[in-house]
C-alpha cells in the first residue's frame, strides 16, 4: 500500500458538482492498494498514520498525532499512486490492485484507523471521478508505502 498523508486544515471531496464528504482540521490521506496487499499491511500503515507526530505541542514542536488533537482523516483511494512511468512517458497501473478486492483493502483501511483511535475517518467515492479540495496546513506533506516501510 501507498499512502500521501497531507496534515490539513479542511479538505473534501465533490462528486458531479455535489461535495459528499468533508473534513476539518487532520490529514488527508490518499491511498493506492497494490496488487497482493493484505489486511496486515492495512493494519500496519492505519497504526503508523494514526500514531505519525506531525502536529505541534505547546512547544511549537511535531510531536502530537492525529488522535492526540482530536483531527478527522478524509481517506480518498487513488490507484494513479501505484503508477510507474518508468518506461516512456504514459503510466502503467498494472501493479494496482482489482477494482473490487481493492475497494474491500481501502474500506478495511478506514476502519483500521478508526480501530486505531482516529476520532473521524470520512470516505471518499470509490471509484468516481472526484475533485479534491485540500487546504494544507504546514506544508506537511508524508509518503508511507508498505513494501519499502517494514525492511
Amino acid at each position: 500500500m501507498r499512502a500521501v498523508i497531507q496534515r490539513v486544515k479542511r479538505s473534501s471531496v465533490t462528486v458531479d458538482g455535489e461535495v459528499v464528504s468533508e473534513t476539518g482540521h487532520g490529514f488527508n490521506v490518499l491511498l493506492g492498494v497494490e496488487k497482493n496487499d493484505t489486511q496486515e499491511e492495512a493494519d500496519y500503515l492505519a497504526g503508523k498514520i494514526a500514531r505519525l507526530r506531525v502536529f505541534e505541542d505547546e512547544n511549537g514542536k511535531m510531536n502530537k498525532s492525529i488522535t492526540d488533537v482530536g483531527g478527522s482523516i478524509l481517506a480518498v483511494s487513488q490507484f494513479t499512486l501505484l503508477g510507474n512511468a518508468s518506461k516512456g512517458n504514459r503510466p502503467s497501473f498494472i501493479d494496482a490492485e482489482a477494482p473490487e478486492r481493492a475497494n474491500a483493502l481501502y474500506e478495511y483501511f478506514m476502519q483500521a484507523l478508526a480501530d486505531n483511535g482516529v476520532s473521524e475517518v470520512k470516505p471518499g467515492v470509490f471509484g468516481a471521478d472526484m475533485t479534491v479540495e485540500i487546504i494544507g496546513d504546514g506544508p506537511v506533506t508524508i509518503l508511507m508505502d508498505t513494501r519499502t516501510m517494514r525492511k
